[in-house]
């Protein structure tokens, strides 16, 4: 039995890659609806957060779903 290193490798960095980005997308996504919060409290509307939040959480979304993709097909 042999182990191809290289497409260990590959696996790894991505979904290492993967992990990082979709972490990041969901933490910005939290931060924008706590800053839409923060400006709905102090009078304003925060729409511009608001916005950015459900495009982050959006692209987690699909992400998500193209993994399961994957794994299934």
């Amino acid at each position: 039995m042999t182990i191809d290193w290289a497409a260990l490798g590959t696996v790894f960095a991505i979904a290492l890659g993967s992990v990082v980005v979709l972490t990041s997308l969901f933490a910005f996504g939290v931060r924008g609806l706590s800053e839409r919060e923060v400006a709905r409290e102090s009078g304003g509307a925060g729409t511009a957060a608001f916005t950015g939040a459900i495009i982050c959480f959006a692209i987690c979304a699909v992400i998500v779903a193209y993994g399961i993709y994957l794994i299934i097909a």
